[in-house]
């Protein structure tokens, strides 16, 4: 009966990714064409350094506050209350959550907006010497601070239908962001001083669009907008409790990318923008399914540790991990291959040139050596909240973050600071002086946050194992080897045919560039998918059902 349990809440987590993924799919394609549309209207020079590091600020507070609170407190508390007390009473705790996070989120916003001249300065120190970048960067800050608002809202609408068992809407909310921009960017060009401006209102109007998708869905499964001023309630005392760890725990693994945009800012200009640039590439393979999985898994995580079924959460997380390997490998390796042919296809045109698209490449081969290990954390992280246990994993994101300060000094080079700088500049060059071994530039900044992430994996799977008494190490090593294997195997012939293809600009029309690429793609895939087979991948069966779920969700019908 156990393992019945254990294989239909695989099968949930399966189901559920695939919707998850597959409409994540479609936000990344519709993100991509985004980032087109920057690309073409800023390329790498001072205004998209501006525009990058203004909506990394709101976007980095709304992991903090959002996604902290989702991952760590709300779903795991939500589904214990659902399980133990019932659906009235979740939507109860649920209304007082809500509640007090629009009271936090109301004060937030305001100070933000008070003190976007100092966090401008905080996060983008090396900008201070370029009073109009500086000024530029506080301005896109004030327009699209307010989103935060609306996206944490968003991440809490996210986190009450993902506990009962609804992705679709959650998933579906980052395509309005991203035609968001994209058409503000086409009709308010006309209308304003500089392109980048409307990009930020194009921002603040997708955040809102994001959260009011979500209504009609909360109120299918009866959620109650009414505010419940019950601040003594247990749910809200227990999810407090939870979050705070785990807000501590997600600022410090974002912190990880707020160091590299800090010491960027430092680096030659352009450096923020290729970094910038390389993570949207690796953001796709990520998010489509690396993300999706973890957020799947939650709910299934919560639901088995909720009634202490050890077993059943070995057993989920291993499946989950081997998924893992058989999809973050490959990706890993083709995005390496294929970095130039993919920037060069998505970005040179407009500002955005073929200097551009070497460097960007350059900073992705080396984020492109963390997929596997980030893509993993995403899994362990989410197992952790559901246990209730949001201490182990800020521990280890401390432990993260001073090893990424670290080795971002080492790998970097040396940085030399001007008169009149600030202290965190000067303190910052006085290190790179001393620790600066190699002259990597941004490129060592994206080594040092793959190495990073790398430990991160590492730590999390030896604290896991002692946590849930043993793990399925020979499984797993079995999965890891066999489909490393058939990556490499692919990565060879992708190498070869993508070199002798010539792409960007002047190199035959668009049409014919993009079906070489997607030939080339599915080339790589197939490849892949043979050679998996032919080494007895024990990870092709879970993959070939993930794909027949996915179409029959989503079928296609051909006419006779």
């Amino acid at each position: 009966m156990r393992d019945e349990s254990t294989a239909s809440e695989f099968d949930r987590v399966a189901k559920a990714t695939t919707v998850v993924g597959s409409l994540t799919l479609l936000s990344r394609v519709s993100g991509l064409a985004r980032d087109i549309v920057i690309g073409y209207l800023l390329g790498a020079q001072s205004a998209a350094d501006a525009f990058f590091v203004a909506f990394r600020i709101p976007n980095l507070l709304r992991r903090l506050t959002a996604e902290g609170a989702l991952s760590a407190g709300f779903v795991p508390v939500l589904s214990v209350t659902l399980a133990t007390r019932g659906r009235q009473e979740a939507v109860r705790a649920s209304r007082a959550i809500l509640t007090f996070a629009v009271l936090f989120l109301s004060l937030l916003t305001a100070v933000g907006l008070l003190f976007s001249a100092p966090l401008t300065r905080l996060f983008a120190p090396g900008f201070a010497a370029t009073p109009e970048k500086f000024s530029l960067t506080v301005q896109l800050l004030r327009i699209m601070f307010p989103s935060i608002f609306f996206v944490s809202l968003l991440a809490l609408a996210m986190g009450y239908l993902n506990t009962f068992r609804h992705f679709m809407a959650p998933a579906l909310a980052p395509v309005l962001l991203n035609l968001s921009i994209i058409a503000s960017a086409v009709l308010l060009l006309p209308l304003l001083s500089q392109p980048v401006l409307c990009l930020a209102y194009g921002v603040l109007l997708g955040s809102l669009l994001q959260f009011l998708l979500q209504l009609p869905f909360l109120r299918r499964h009866g959620f109650s907008w009414r505010p419940s001023l019950d601040f003594h309630s247990p749910a809200l005392l227990r999810f407090l409790q939870l979050m705070g760890p785990a807000v501590i725990g997600a600022a410090v693994y974002q912190l990880n990318v707020l160091v590299s945009t800090i010491l960027a800012s430092l680096l030659e200009p352009g450096s923020v923008s290729y970094l910038y640039y390389a993570d949207r590439l690796l953001q796709f393979p990520l998010g489509v399914f690396a993300v999706a999985l973890g957020t799947a898994a939650l709910p299934s995580f919560s639901s088995l540790a909720a009634r202490n079924d050890v077993s059943g959460l070995k057993t989920t997380l291993s499946r989950s991990l081997r998924m893992v390997n058989f999809v973050s490998l490959p990706a890993a390796l083709g995005l390496m291959v294929i970095a130039v042919p993919a920037l060069s296809l998505l970005f040179q045109r407009g500002a955005f040139g073929a200097a551009d698209v070497l460097a960007s490449a350059r900073a992705l081969v080396f984020l492109a050596l963390g997929l596997w290990a980030v893509s993993a954390s995403r899994v362990l992280v989410p197992l952790f909240h559901a246990m209730q246990d949001t201490k182990t994993p800020v521990r280890v994101a401390f432990w993260t973050f001073v090893l990424n300060l670290f080795l971002s000094l080492v790998l970097m080079g040396r940085v030399e600071a001007v008169e009149g700088d600030s202290p965190f500049v000067l303190a910052v060059a006085a290190l790179s002086q001393g620790l600066g071994a190699f002259s990597l530039s941004y490129a060592g900044l994206a080594l040092a946050n793959s190495l990073s992430a790398t430990f991160q994996f590492a730590a999390l799977m030896w604290l896991v194992t002692r946590r849930l008494g043993g793990f399925a190490w020979r499984e797993y090593l079995s999965s890891l080897w066999r489909n490393l294997t058939a990556a490499a195997v692919m990565a060879g012939p992708l190498f070869l045919v993508a070199g002798r293809v010539q792409w960007g600009p002047g190199s035959g029309t668009l049409p014919v560039q993009v079906l070489s690429f997607l030939g080339l793609v599915a080339g790589g895939v197939a490849v892949y998918a043979t050679a998996a087979r032919l080494l007895r991948s024990p990870d092709w069966p879970a993959a070939r059902n993930l794909g027949t779920a996915l179409t029959e969700r989503f079928p296609v019908r051909v006419k006779r």
